[in-house]
Formats: C-alpha cells, structure tokens, sequence
C-alpha cells in the first residue's frame, strides 16, 4: 500500500482510503487544488468460497477531464488502492458490474477492466429473472466481472514501485 501511495504522490494524487465495518471508500484528491478527483465504493463480503472484494462504484468527477492524465490513469491508482485493501483483509476474489450506461462508453469499461487483470463472468441485461438480484446489487446492467486479486497483484507491482535510478 505505501508503493501505491506514494507513486500517487508523484503523479499529484492524494489517495486516502475510509473504512466502516465492511464499508469502504477511497478517495483521490489533487495535491496541487484540493479538489476531490475520484472516488470508489465498495464492500468486503464473506461468501461460500471466502472473502470478496464487491467494488460498487468508481466515479471519477468532470475536473479530471481537464488534467494532463487519462482519467482511466486516475481510475488505476483508485482501483490498486482497492485491490490491496482487499487483499489486506484476506479477499481472494474481486468483482465489479462494467455498467452499461451507453455502449460506447460500456465498451471503453470492458476493455480498461480487461486489460488490467478482469474477465468476464456474464451480462447483467435484465432479460431474465435471474438478472434481477444483480441488477438490485449493481443498480443497473452491464457486464459481471471477476479478477483474482494476487494475480492483480503480481501484474501490477511494478507499476507503484519506486524508480531505480542507475
């Protein structure tokens, strides 16, 4: 976690995390304003398996679009908060519903999700009656995705290491 925090601190990012029972929140806040950039939800749930790491939400405010970095880059620290604090309290599995608000942007999620360690587990499209009990728990539709938090881990250790310079 300190790796995380402080390759944030390099990219102007303050990240601070709150927890209540299994309730979480990280927030990420510009070093230079103040202003609060980002943010993500989530709870750690006990299941048949173990522990889960149920990231709810990822918002990310309309300032960021205004900054030099990618707001999925924003997204990244905010997500790799999460995923060692989940592993910090003995998860062994996240999720997360990649909302389908549009399919545009529905699409972006999947890939950014993809290419950071999830895969797919099913479509939330409220087809069915089966779809029902997700659609109370993500509040919306969209794809189901799932990630082994050690191998998000392992995959992305060495992006918050330090730099060694020769």
């Amino acid at each position: 976690m300190a790796d995380i925090i402080e390759a944030s601190k390099r990219q102007n990012l303050d990240l601070h995390i709150q927890s209540l029972g299994p309730f979480f929140r990280i927030t990420a806040k510009s070093l230079k304003t103040g202003n609060e950039l980002g943010r993500a939800e989530g709870l750690v749930r006990l299941w048949l398996g173990g522990k889960i790491l149920h990231l709810d939400s990822i918002k990310l405010r309309r300032k960021t679009l205004e900054m030099e970095k990618s707001i999925f880059g924003i997204g990244l620290y905010v997500g790799a908060v999460a995923i060692r604090y989940g592993y910090d309290c003995g998860c062994k599995k996240a999720e997360l519903l990649a909302i389908n608000d549009t399919d545009l942007y529905h699409s972006k999620l999947v890939r950014f999700y993809k290419r950071i360690g999830f895969r797919s587990a099913y479509e939330v499209t409220g087809s069915s009656f089966g779809d029902l009990a997700d659609m109370l728990v993500w509040g919306g539709i969209g794809t189901r995705m799932d990630a082994d938090i050690e191998e998000l881990m392992i995959k992305w250790c060495t992006r918050f290491k330090p730099q060694v310079l020769d």
